[in-house]
């Protein structure tokens, strides 16, 4: 197992020689949930959110790409146009820290030693896990039981172009679906707290990171042809 590891370290670390460009960067933006509490709107950050990223461009098509997020969410029952969560006034707010890794894939050519303006819009998924702290409610009151995790599913729309030779700026929107119903404290996972379950439970709660991502490229021309 040892012999085998390493021939596929000493396999990747010469891929990775051949120079395919790289890209790292932060992410500055908003976030916001969708639930059981507060209004509707998918798009709509209200609380801040920040990361950093890299990306692995394996052709001027499709990249590797991993980040680490950090953003608030919060939402109040006053912002709904729904009588019944108004009624209920509740609200809450959470922080969640994510790692996340997949695929983007650009929709143009998006070949970065090309000396000409470039410009695509993207798609990224993957598979992203969030660490939040588990709610649940007391009366009008949020409270936590314990740190928590759960895989998340994020799918991201956004559009790219290069700002400078080696600068590339990008605004993008990701929500994330779920595993998870306890993030808003509507469906805490500990059995004793079962009574204080409302809202749908056939439903788990989603998160958007909205924002700007602006990375620096580096790496030697690569080859994209087939080996």
């Amino acid at each position: 197992m040892n012999r085998f590891l390493i021939v596929v370290f000493l396999l990747f670390g010469a891929t990775a020689a051949k120079a395919q460009i790289h890209e790292i960067g932060v992410f500055l933006g908003g976030a916001n949930y969708i639930g059981e509490i507060g209004g509707n709107s998918h798009i709509s950050p209200r609380d801040p959110a920040a990361g950093i990223l890299y990306k692995w461009n394996r052709s001027p098509r499709h990249s590797w790409r991993f980040s680490l997020m950090h953003g608030r969410v919060s939402a109040d029952d006053a912002d709904s146009k729904a009588p019944a969560r108004k009624l209920r006034d509740l609200k809450f707010e959470n922080d969640i820290t994510e790692l996340s890794a997949g695929l983007e894939f650009n929709f143009f050519d998006f070949n970065l030693h090309e000396s000409e303006p470039k410009i695509t819009p993207f798609v990224y998924t993957g598979l992203s896990y969030a660490f939040y702290k588990g709610l649940f409610f007391v009366g009008d009151e949020p409270r936590s039981d314990s740190s928590h995790g759960t895989l998340a599913i994020p799918m991201l729309l956004g559009i790219k172009g290069r700002l400078l030779p080696h600068l590339v700026v990008a605004v993008e929107s990701g929500a994330r679906f779920t595993l998870a119903d306890d993030i808003d404290g509507s469906n805490p996972t500990n059995d004793n707290l079962a009574p204080m379950r409302f809202g749908n439970l056939n439903s788990k709660d989603w998160y958007v990171f909205t924002g700007i991502t602006l990375t620096y490229t580096f790496g030697n021309k690569p080859c994209y042809c087939a080996e």
